[in-house]
């Protein structure tokens, strides 16, 4: 395959370069730039210095009309304007940005504070969880891939609220993440000195995943209750940690919890359940593409606590991006993406 990539310098578009790069399938990776046309792209990042050592390209609707694949790695509101000429050509599309995730325009321009993609556009896009989107990404031409928090949540809570064992209405999840999650545009919040020994909340009550989860939560498993998300940024590179709290519905053990997660995710290769542990930490699945989950109900208050950790940018990005190029062409969903862990 031949594939191209909207956006390579970001955090995203790396880790597409690292993974693509071991894929058995794709042959050729050209990368594509809106300003810094021509530049060597390993004089850029000398990492991939002998592995990716091509000019950037620049951005025409002609020469992106030639891939089989087309990643998208930008801020929002890019792709809003970018892609739509390209659907109904033969290029799959893949948008890591969150414009076409949202189905209603309104809530778009809500919680981006941005001009949404057109409505047309919009109802061709797929959602891309691929562990219970498997059957409509495979004749998506425009996948919208999930955002990296709603990625861990969703995997974590879905198999509970579809089988209506915990509150939907009582929901409340807690997430963290590493400061590649915010990209690599120097800001006031990702400097060093206010990240470095320091754990910060952040968009109280005002995330844009906040609909997106919603949106998905209903879409698979018909709850239309509002949730509670909040949002903290920890002094780490990568990695979510994602713990969610939920009253268990009457007479609903502990086990049975457990045994939805496992028997949902029984013939899917990239989450994994954890029944007994006492150390959960985002380093078990750093550099994968592994979604963890464990679940543990309390005695006393009846609540659940339901905790998932992916690394944010391979999972929650880039990971998951090629896992749903995967679907599209028919290949297994583990061709290139099969890497361990980096524990350490």
């Amino acid at each position: 395959m031949k594939v191209g990539i909207i956006g390579a310098s970001g955090y995203g578009g790396l880790e597409l370069i690292r993974l693509l790069h071991n894929h058995s399938e794709v042959e050729r990776i050209d990368l594509f730039t809106s300003s810094e046309e021509g530049i060597i792209f390993s004089h850029k990042y000398a990492h991939l210095l002998n592995i990716h050592d091509q000019p950037l390209l620049k951005i025409e609707n002609d020469k992106l009309a030639e891939f089989d694949v087309l990643f998208a790695s930008t801020p929002a509101g890019v792709t809003s304007e970018l892609l739509p000429p390209l659907i109904g050509k033969r290029t799959r599309l893949i948008d890591l940005s969150g414009d076409f995730r949202l189905k209603d325009p309104a809530q778009y321009k809500q919680w981006y504070k941005k001009e949404p993609a057109p409505k047309s556009a919009l109802e061709k896009s797929v959602y891309g969880l691929t562990e219970w989107n498997e059957k409509a990404i495979q004749q998506a031409q425009l996948i919208a891939n999930p955002g990296c928090y709603p990625t861990a949540v969703l995997l974590s809570l879905l198999p509970l609220l579809k089988e209506n064992l915990i509150d939907a209405t009582q929901i409340v999840i807690d997430a963290k993440s590493g400061v590649s999650g915010a990209g690599n545009k120097p800001s006031q919040m990702t400097h060093f000195s206010e990240t470095n020994e320091n754990t910060a909340i952040y968009k109280i009550h005002q995330h844009q995943h906040i609909p997106e989860m919603e949106q998905t939560i209903s879409q698979f498993t018909g709850h239309a209750s509002p949730i509670t998300f909040t949002t903290h940024l920890v002094p780490m590179t990568r990695g979510i940690l994602a713990t969610s709290y939920a009253p268990a519905n009457e007479g609903v053990t502990e086990k049975q919890l457990v045994n939805a997660l496992e028997e949902t995710y029984a013939h899917h290769p990239f989450v994994r359940i954890i029944k007994e542990t006492n150390k959960f930490g985002t380093n078990q699945v750093y550099g994968s593409n592994y979604c963890d989950i464990h679940v543990r109900v309390d005695p006393r208050t009846n609540r659940a606590t339901i905790v998932s950790v992916i690394d944010n940018l391979v999972k929650g990005a880039a990971g998951q991006g090629i896992q749903n190029m995967n679907v599209q062409f028919g290949l297994d969903q583990t061709t290139g993406l099969q890497q361990v862990p980096l524990f350490i």
